[in-house]
Formats: structure tokens, C-alpha cells, sequence
């Protein structure tokens, strides 16, 4: 398991909202991701935890800053994590091109061409690198684990779901795209 490397950290709600980085062997680059942590977490208790999985061009901060969820997951006793949404800065020729493909448009799915399938891994990042990650740093309850995202998202955490049985207590997607082979951004990815 790779070694984290605290960012930043920020007291709230009697929890705390902390960024990591670590070198992921997955993707083969560095990610940050953010964990917000209630007071009964910092305090040793097993608690639930959701995933986040953001959409196009976002990085783990858009839902740290424009979400609130933190008061919420505070109240509700929540571990909620967050990765980014695609690895970055790994000097892919094309991969900073265009908003819907590429850096900030990983789509959580393992790409299958071979220029983006050394790095592109987010489906097996998420599914198996980052929750490895998650429950083997944070007191959190692996068997109750849910995901939920939005757009680009969405559809990641409905195909995580659909291909894992079990491996999710929930899932809910906000306008996700749902098929991605008859809108423009998935005929990209």
C-alpha cells in the first residue's frame, strides 16, 4: 500500500476535511484525493463511508468546496472520500487537448488504446487501488461502503455498482450519463 502525504487539513463541523497525495501504482502517478473525517473518526470509531466520484474537468476539490456535505456527513456520522477524476501531468501527447478527454475526463473506466492504457485506470484505481487505500488508512466500516457521483460520475459509480455486486451498500448517480456511447463525450472515451 503506497504512502500518504497529507496536503492539507481544515477543522470543521468538529471533523476534519484533509487532502492526500500518494504515488498510485494503478495509474503511475501521483493522486490527491480528499477524506472528510466527523469527530468520531478522529476519535477511533468505525464509521460508514461514501465515495464521490466527481464530473468533467473537476479535481477533488470541486466537491470539498462547492458540495457543503461536510456539515452533513458531520451530523450523520459519514466518512466521505473523494478522488480526483483522472490522473494528471503524465505527458500523454493530446491528453490536456480538449475538456472531455483526457486530464479531468478519466470517465472512471479503464481505457483499452494503447498510448492511455498504461495510465488511464480509473475504474481499477477507484474499485480496487483507492478503496484498498481508504479502509487500510481511515477507521472506516468496509461492508458499509457507498458511492454516488455526478455526470461523468454518475456513470462511474453506476458501472462500479453494476460490474461489483456487493461491493457498494448504495449507489446514487445525479445525471449520469447513462449511455455513454450516444452522447458526445463518450464517443471520445
Amino acid at each position: 500500500m503506497s504512502k500518504l502525504t497529507l496536503v492539507s487539513s481544515n477543522k470543521m463541523f468538529g471533523g476534519e476535511q484533509r487532502v492526500y497525495s500518494h504515488e498510485s501504482s494503478e495509474l503511475g502517478c501521483v493522486m490527491k484525493f480528499g477524506v472528510f473525517l466527523p469527530a468520531e473518526a478522529l476519535a477511533g470509531t468505525k464509521l460508514p463511508v461514501l465515495v464521490w466520484l466527481s464530473g468533467l474537468t473537476c479535481t477533488e476539490q470541486n466537491f470539498i468546496t462547492k458540495a457543503g456535505a461536510q456539515r452533513v456527513a458531520a451530523d450523520l456520522k459519514l466518512i466521505v472520500v473523494n478522488p480526483d477524476t483522472s490522473p494528471r501531468g503524465l505527458g500523454i501527447e493530446g491528453e490536456d487537448d480538449s475538456y472531455d478527454f483526457g486530464s479531468g475526463a478519466g470517465f472512471y473506466v479503464d481505457a483499452t488504446t494503447d498510448k492511455w492504457k498504461k495510465n488511464y485506470r480509473m475504474y481499477s484505481y477507484v474499485t480496487k487501488e483507492f478503496l484498498s487505500l481508504v479502509h487500510g488508512n481511515f477507521p472506516t466500516l468496509p461492508d458499509k461502503q457507498g458511492v454516488f457521483g455526478h455526470s461523468m460520475g454518475g456513470h462511474g459509480a453506476l458501472i462500479m455498482t453494476l460490474k461489483n455486486p456487493g461491493l457498494f451498500s448504495s449507489v446514487s448517480a445525479f445525471a449520469p450519463i447513462a449511455n455513454p456511447t450516444e452522447c458526445p463525450w463518450g464517443h471520445k472515451c
